[in-house]
């Protein structure tokens, strides 16, 4: 490696590359925890990551390794290096001419980070926004500043631009959306030593212009669809159409990951059930098995990971996970509730936000096609007695103070909630956020010190069920229990006031013949959940209907 350094230098921060617990959703929510407090949590792996033997980074966010082979068609292989903040002024140098930053959440300010690090005050940074910012701050950046331009893209660049940090931290050009197209030109440009655009939009790439990967990925993460095309209002990904990338291609980028040590092969999607899909979203069963079987027989490759899907299809389709049983025999979870005889279950990202058919209607029908908005209740809960049957135990969101949420559509989500007090999941109660490039941007976001009684109430029950199921052993609980009321009286009152005394006494499992008198639901075991689950849906007959847009 040249002392000067090299022209080209792609970076991401630690915790946004970091392989902990072989879990995604772990990741991201221990990410989202208080920076200050991160020893205490034991979330010190957040600023550690591994390293080749000349310094490059092991892996990065599978966004940055496409960056990286675009490049690569482009300029010499030894002009580019790919680290993490603390090998920076290892690459950065006299001779560096453009340096390009991957954020997935710069600033924590998406649906789940926007919420957890506030518990402990409004003046704390959340790991994940402490980490880019040392990042993006690295004094070897500002020692070379006049002669080398930063880039920075990724799904979070956007929160970069609405704070208004592009000038103090001497961001050149911020590029927002998908880049494949774009993203060349830029960094010839910066070469050249020619002026960036402040910000570039990225649009929706052609499948071509895809390319395959030359390294490995955080998790091993290999792409198989982009888009959505559901159309829900608060998601960006949702109003661009779908569509696959071919098997070859996925396997040859599955063969990267395992030829550079990684023995787990995350499938990167929006929805797992539009790969190769059929007209009006009909999950394509035989394709989705063969992917699965011909990702498993790659050499190398122990274990598979899923990313998101959807709940509507699971209901339509109810023996499709039965063809899909590889998925569990390959996953790298294990819970003692699983019944596969090595204990194994498949993780998968369902968002079902909200359990009012009225929000669900204006806000998010395309998510339950074919389904009608007025039986997304019983679909969620037929959705998930399939996928727990099959050993499926999903991560889910909830969006708690959607547009136009009112105490009614709270109650009807705590009903549903409440008929899934034995279902096996994670749920994780988000606030909502007007992402940027949604029809939902101009709208206010949620903010916890605004709460209600009842939404409070929604969000302690999820964490009361996450606890009971995945937080299993007694010290732990006890460790819960005693602490709970200390933050209450310490610092939670303080903060949040007292509508969120009874709903997080619950979560501590304070005796409920007091509680019963205090909240909504009543966990004594003496009330029926309102919402049983249905033996059957019926798929509705939309002949009738007009044809949703293609996609």
């Amino acid at each position: 490696m040249a002392s000067r350094g090299k022209k080209i230098v792609l970076a991401a921060s630690t915790s946004e590359s970091c392989e902990h617990m072989h879990s995604t959703w772990k990741q991201m929510l221990l990410a989202t925890l208080p920076a200050r407090y991160a020893s205490v949590f034991n979330v010190t792996w957040a600023s550690e990551g591994e390293t080749w033997p000349d310094g490059q980074a092991k892996y990065v966010p599978q966004g940055l390794r496409v960056v990286e082979a675009l490049l690569a068609e482009k300029f010499p292989h030894a002009d580019i290096a790919v680290c993490y903040a603390d090998q920076l002024d290892q690459f950065v140098g006299e001779d560096t001419q453009v340096v390009g930053i991957h954020a997935h959440n710069p600033l924590g300010i998406t649906f789940a980070t926007d919420v957890y690090a506030y518990f402990y005050g409004a003046d704390v940074e959340p790991i994940n926004a402490e980490e880019f910012r040392r990042l993006i701050l690295h004094p070897v950046l500002r020692q070379h500043k006049h002669h080398l331009k930063i880039i920075v893209g990724g799904p979070g660049s956007w929160q970069i631009d609405k704070k208004g940090l592009q000038d103090q931290w001497m961001i050149d050009c911020i590029v927002d959306g998908e880049a494949e197209e774009t993203v060349v030109p830029l960094f010839q440009a910066a070469l050249r030593g020619e002026p960036l655009p402040r910000k570039v939009e990225g649009h929706s790439p052609r499948l071509e212009s895809i390319p395959r990967l030359k390294h490995r990925s955080t998790f091993g993460a290999v792409e198989i669809t982009r888009g959505c095309g559901r159309g829900c209002q608060f998601c960006s990904v949702a109003l661009r159409a779908g569509k696959s990338l071919p098997l070859e291609q996925i396997l040859a980028n599955v063969r990267v990951q395992a030829a550079e040590g990684a023995d787990f092969a995350l499938l990167v999607t929006e929805d797992l059930f539009l790969y190769e899909h059929g007209p009006r979203f009909a999950p394509n069963v035989p394709a989705l098995k063969k992917l699965f079987e011909s990702v498993a027989a790659v050499e190398g490759i122990n274990y598979i990971g899923l990313t998101h899907g959807t709940m509507a299809p699971i209901v339509a389709e109810p023996n499709m996970l039965s063809e899909l049983q590889l998925a569990v025999d390959k996953s790298v979870h294990t819970h003692p509730a699983s019944t596969h005889p090595e204990k194994r279950y498949q993780n998968l990202f369902i968002g079902i936000e909200t359990g009012s058919p009225r929000l669900f209607r204006g806000l998010m029908k395309g998510k339950g096609y074919p389904f009608l908005p007025e039986q997304w209740p019983d679909v969620v809960l037929k959705g998930m007695e399939i996928l727990n049957r099959h050993n499926w135990f999903p991560f889910c969101t909830w969006i708690i103070g959607l547009p136009g949420e009112t105490p009614d559509d709270t109650r009807q989500s705590l009903d549903l909630l409440h008929s899934l007090k034995d279902a096996k999941w994670c749920v994780v109660p988000t606030l909502f956020v007007p992402l940027e490039d949604t029809r939902l941007a101009k709208r206010e976001s949620a903010k916890l010190y605004q709460l209600t009684d009842l939404q409070w109430e929604f969000f302690f029950t999820c964490w009361r069920y996450n606890l009971d199921f995945f937080h299993r052993s007694k010290k732990a609980h006890l460790v819960y229990n005693l602490g709970i009321p200390f933050y209450y009286y310490l610092l939670g009152r303080r903060l949040f006031g007292k509508a969120m005394k009874y709903p997080l006494l619950r979560m501590g499992h304070f005796p409920e013949w007091i509680l019963k008198h205090k909240l909504y639901l009543d966990f004594s075991g003496k009330r029926t959940p309102r919402l049983p689950v249905p033996e059957r849906v019926p798929v509705p007959d939309h002949s009738f209907r007009p044809a949703l847009p293609a996609t």
